[in-house]
């Protein structure tokens, strides 16, 4: 199946292969979302601060990406937000892309808005309309503390999905626009 893109190359896979893995990852100091095809989880450092939480968070993210074909990443939001949290949160985007690099499996960055886009049909869409959203569209259902990031991470997973030819589901055309705003690896011979 092959699902074209504006602006965003698709690498064909063909229907009797397995879907590849790929994982959404929304990076946060406080509660880092998860997902995998069918699944979502979080990671809460809680009471930890600098090193220790970046340690934290990044030790858990290689535990989920470890046999990864793709890591989908969101990229930072240059909105509101909290200066003094701006330093670690970009050395945590950092730090994971690095660990990815050191695996050799290949990362997309999506900007905030592309994913919300892709999700809900709006880059300004909410956190709580992107969640309900994809509860709709993907049937699953992401309540508690870390619903929000899991959410956006589902989401990121699918945006991965849909650019290498094996969507989730059927997206509508204004949503797949926001695939060509994000920064996507070479990936020739993953289909091989």
């Amino acid at each position: 199946m092959n699902i074209a893109t504006p602006g965003a190359p698709v690498v064909s896979v063909p229907a009797a292969t397995a879907r590849p893995l790929v994982i959404g990852l929304d990076l946060s100091l406080t509660c880092t979302g998860v997902a995998g095809e069918g699944w979502a989880d979080y990671i809460r450092p809680k009471t930890l601060r600098g090193h220790p939480r970046l340690n934290l968070i990044v030790d858990e993210v290689t535990s989920f990406i470890k046999k990864a074909d793709l890591v989908v990443i969101e990229g930072p939001s240059f909105g509101g937000g909290v200066a003094h949290r701006h330093e670690d949160l970009a050395g945590l985007r950092v730090m994971v892309r690095h660990a990815c690099w050191r695996r050799g499996i290949p990362y997309a960055l999506v900007p905030p808005s592309c994913r919300a886009l892709y999700a809900a049909g709006k880059g300004s869409a909410s956190k709580g309309e992107v969640r309900d959203e994809v509860a709709r569209r993907y049937a699953v259902e992401l309540d508690g503390v870390g619903r929000y990031d899991m959410a956006d991470a589902y989401a990121l997973l699918a945006m991965g999905l849909h650019h290498l030819g094996t969507p989730l589901s059927e997206v509508p055309e204004k949503n797949a626009t926001g695939l060509a705003g994000c920064q996507w690896p070479d990936m020739e011979g993953l289909a091989a």
